[in-house]
Parts: C-alpha cells; structure tokens; sequence
C-alpha cells in the first residue's frame, strides 16, 4: 500500500498502485509494459530524492504520482491490442479521468495529466491543434515536477531504454526553444539521474540519441 498525502489537500489516501493497473490494463502485455514504466520512473524518482535533490518533496506523494502517471495509456489499446499512437497524447487527461473516476483526488489525477513532456500549455494546444480539451496541463509542485522529469528518462518504445539527458533534449527541441529551456531548468532542479546503474538493474540499454 501507497500512503499519499498531497501538500496541496489535506488528504490520506492508501493507493495499491499494482492492483489498479491489473483492474485496467486490457491485457498482460499492456500491464507490463505500463507497469514496468511507471515502476522505472519512480526508481528514477526515488534515487534523485535519495541524492537529496528535492528534500522538500513529499517522496510518498512522488511515489504514488509515478507509479500512476501513466495509467490513461491502458484506454488507448483496441480490442485487438494495439495501442493508438495516434491519439498518444490523450493519454494525460484519459488517465486523470480514470483515476478521478476511481475516487482518487485531484492531487494524485495531475498527475497524470500534467507529465506530458515538459509541460503542455494552452497556447501549445491551440498553436498545435493538438487533440485536448483547452487548458495548461503543467506541474506546478516539486512532486509533479520530479515524476514528470523523471519520466523523460525512460522510454516505453519497444526495444525498452533509458535516454540520456542529451537524448531527450534533443528530442524535445523540435518543440521549440522554450521547451529546451524548461528541461535545462529542470535539470538544474534535480540533477541527473545514475543511468548507468538504472540500466544495469533492469537490463536495459542507454541511448543517446
């Protein structure tokens, strides 16, 4: 059990992360590789706390953020069990529905919603048309911050990996210049992970571009 309480409610909430992935997950294969992403994030996650980068951060919080952040991927799979790629974007949102819908509060459902890249903000879903309901899907507190950087570190992409820094820089730059910047901020904030070790643990490669 997963206890969380959200600096932003006053709230207690016991999550069994595992078991709501097994309840929505369409298949074995998409709970694996959901699962395992979220169980990835937070080992990211942890050992960027664990270095002392965020000692303000309530780390039960960022616990239960990343091992649910990516939740909303799971009503993406048709019956076939292929995944959408095309609406991928929408897993955000689809997720803080899923999980609002489960009763959990707003604290834990932003983060699904507001992990997206570096942060998706109105202007970018209206210069981009982007398949969302209008709004600003940004991390606002250190948690959701640190689940979603972490997340840049780890990809879901078959073969599985992790991504260096530069790897996800360059990525993201053709999103602008903006989002290049926030990633620099971001890793001001928290350093860099140890990819090297995390690659090492779970048997995956590192990529660099």
């Amino acid at each position: 059990m997963i206890s969380a309480q959200g600096p932003a409610e006053d709230v207690d909430v016991d999550v069994d992360a595992r078991e709501l992935h097994r309840r929505h997950a369409p298949s074995p294969a998409a709970f694996t590789r959901v699962h395992t992403h979220c169980r990835i994030v937070w080992d990211i996650a942890a050992g960027l706390l664990g270095a002392g980068r965020a000692p303000q951060a309530d780390a039960g919080l960022v616990r239960t953020g990343a091992l649910l952040h990516d939740i909303g991927v799971y009503r993406l799979y048709d019956d076939a069990g292929q995944l959408d790629h095309a609406q991928y974007l929408r897993h955000g949102v689809l997720g803080h529905e899923l999980l609002a819908a489960d009763g959990l509060p707003e604290t834990v459902c932003r983060f699904a919603s507001c992990h997206t890249g570096v942060g998706l903000t109105r202007d970018d879903i209206a210069r981009g048309n982007l398949p969302l309901p209008p709004g600003d899907y940004v991390a606002r507190t250190v948690e959701e911050r640190l689940v979603m950087y972490a997340d840049k570190f780890h990809s879901k992409s078959h073969p599985t990996s992790f991504l260096t820094a530069d790897a996800y820089r360059g990525y993201v730059r053709r999103f602008g210049a903006d989002k290049v910047a926030r990633f620099d901020e971001l890793t001001a904030e928290f350093g860099v992970p140890d990819l090297a070790a995390l690659a090492a643990r779970h048997d995956m490669t590192v990529r660099d571009g």
